[in-house]
């Protein structure tokens, strides 16, 4: 189905009028949050996360039409399709089987005639093993030292995921391990960390899939010389993720272990593979890992079985959908009251822009809608004290705050008026969203809060391995849904491409000038040459 089939469906074109309607006073939010049973009527609780919308501009009627949108676009059967291997990245010619890396049944998935669950499964083991093996001291440092940090070179989905997960369960790191993430070219990223590491019990694990991204095998390239000045042999001290037969997995050029990645897995998708296998289970011991994957199994159950009705993730998108496309909101904001989950944007920032950040269908037709929503945040309450005048005074967005119900800190009981850090923090949780809905008259024009600001609360109970793994694959499965609505592919990423093929160009006009002071850049475009004027004039 194309998108211009999309939006002369009759479901579509339903919302559009129910959007009309919706815009009209009676029905603002101020309004509609006093309905009765508002709470039980848009709200669900699933797969160990409570999610309520009840702060949505919706009704029932346009909850309604969502659904049977998602039920018309046949939404489900393409999100089982994905789980059981069919070839869902069409651009590629490849299957989408990040779920299959947290699959713990013991039934096949197929993907190109062959069941993909004994790699899986190798791949978890080899993980396990030498995690153990690092952490008992069978595998040491040349020097006979445990390794004490891991250094993990990547960029993008090579480590976005994974600093999320680190960040949000640092406080079960109990294995002696610091992490560290080697992601930008930046000189000074380089520099920053082998300033405050011990070159000898240092662990470098390089990510990427087909070993050949610029940016990481510059800082690959820094860390071989790194490691030949202070006399220390690459084989002893580098992990490599990489994909089979890469020159990252080449035995000429020995390294300490070598893991496997999959064509089938991106790279947005890829924190419960190797990716994040390896670095997390180093971090926090493999058996906290495996927890994160068995939670994160729970909400792909649950996305995949769960009618539409009830159904979070799906819900979730349909929403996302709703405020893009009808209520015409360009961006979403994503606030954790939580300090532990404050690398969760950054990590869905790139799953959800890099995924449906797209203009052309599926079927290589352009798209006539706005698919992706800009995405950003910080957690909360630093947002109020940082953006939160727009968000309630200037161009409303809509927001999803994200609270957690059991701090781990539990030991810190003391109270500022009378209540404590936590309940501060979810004093505010509480008021936000209302403030936002609800908002507040006042004589004086610059104290007027015009209210009808759409925002929904996620919860989780615990920061535990299996909450964070279902927050993960919730915000997995919500993409996925909002582009099986759209009808695009959010599993390629073409639009990355453009400015790298530009700089390969630049590049060589500086290899040139490195090799030959007296090369004389292109002055066909001279914005261009300026700048490499500036970088080998050291000065503006």
């Amino acid at each position: 189905m194309t998108e211009g089939h999309l939006k002369s469906m009759p479901e579509w074109r339903q919302l559009t009028e129910h959007a009309r309607r919706m815009a009209l006073p009676e029905n603002y939010l101020k309004h509609l949050v006093k309905q009765k049973n508002r709470l039980e009527n848009f709200l669900i609780r699933e797969g160990g996360l409570f999610y309520d919308f009840t702060r949505q501009r919706i009704d029932e009627q346009v909850l309604k039409g969502l659904v049977n949108l998602a039920k018309a676009r046949k939404i489900r059967q393409r999100f089982n399709q994905m789980m059981t291997g069919e070839q869902v990245n069409t651009t590629e010619n490849r299957a989408a089987l990040h779920t299959a890396t947290r699959n713990f049944s013991d039934n096949p998935v197929m993907s190109n005639n062959m069941d993909v669950m004994p790699d899986m499964r190798r791949i978890r083991d080899e993980i396990r093993n030498f995690s153990a093996a690092i952490h008992s001291g069978k595998i040491k440092c040349a020097n006979g030292s445990l390794f004490k940090d891991v250094v993990i070179i990547g960029i993008g989905g090579s480590y976005l995921g994974t600093e999320f997960a680190a960040t949000a369960l640092w406080n079960l790191a109990d294995k002696g391990i610091k992490l560290h993430f080697l992601s930008n070219v930046d000189i000074d990223n380089f520099g920053a960390i082998v300033g405050c590491i011990v070159p000898e019990t240092t662990l470098w694990v390089v990510v990427s899939k087909s070993y050949t991204t610029a940016e990481t095998l510059a800082n690959t390239r820094q860390v071989l010389q790194f490691l030949d000045q202070k006399g220390l042999d690459a084989k002893d001290h580098i992990v490599t993720v990489t994909s089979k037969g890469s020159p990252g997995d080449d035995p000429s050029n020995p390294v300490l272990k070598s893991f496997h990645m999959f064509d089938f897995i991106g790279g947005r998708y890829s924190v419960t593979s190797a990716v994040g296998g390896v670095p997390l289970s180093l971090y926090l011991g493999y058996d906290r890992f495996e927890n994160f994957l068995k939670g994160a199994e729970v909400m792909d159950i649950h996305a995949n079985t769960a009618p539409e009705e009830e159904n979070l993730p799906l819900i979730a998108a349909l929403i996302s959908v709703w405020n893009n496309n009808f209520l015409g909101y360009p961006a979403q904001g994503l606030i954790p009251y939580s300090s532990a989950l404050s690398r969760l944007a950054a990590h869905i920032q790139q799953l959800s822009m890099e995924s449906n950040g797209k203009s052309v269908s599926r079927h290589g037709e352009v798209v006539d809608l706005p698919c992706g929503s800009i995405i950003f945040g910080e957690p909360g309450t630093n947002a109020q004290h940082s953006f939160f005048q727009l968000a309630h005074q200037g161009r409303p967005f809509p927001i999803e705050f994200i609270g957690v119900v059991n701090p781990y800190h539990k030991e810190y009981p003391g109270k500022s008026k009378g209540v404590t850090n936590h309940q501060e923090l979810w004093a505010n949780l509480i008021a936000q969203p209302q403030a936002l809905a609800e908002g507040k008259d006042d004589s004086n024009p610059a104290k007027c809060f015009s209210g009808n600001r759409p925002s929904s609360t996620l919860l989780i109970n615990d920061l535990s391995p299996e909450n964070i793994g279902r927050l993960l694959a919730f915000y997995e499965a919500k993409t996925v849904f909002e582009a099986f609505i759209w009808d695009i592919n959010p599993f390629d990423q073409y639009g990355v491409e453009l400015g790298k093929t530009m700089a390969g160009a630049i590049r060589n006009e500086i290899a040139e000038k490195n090799k030959n002071p007296d090369y004389q850049f292109d002055n066909r475009d001279p914005v261009r040459k300026f700048y490499l004027d500036v970088l080998f004039n050291k000065k503006i």
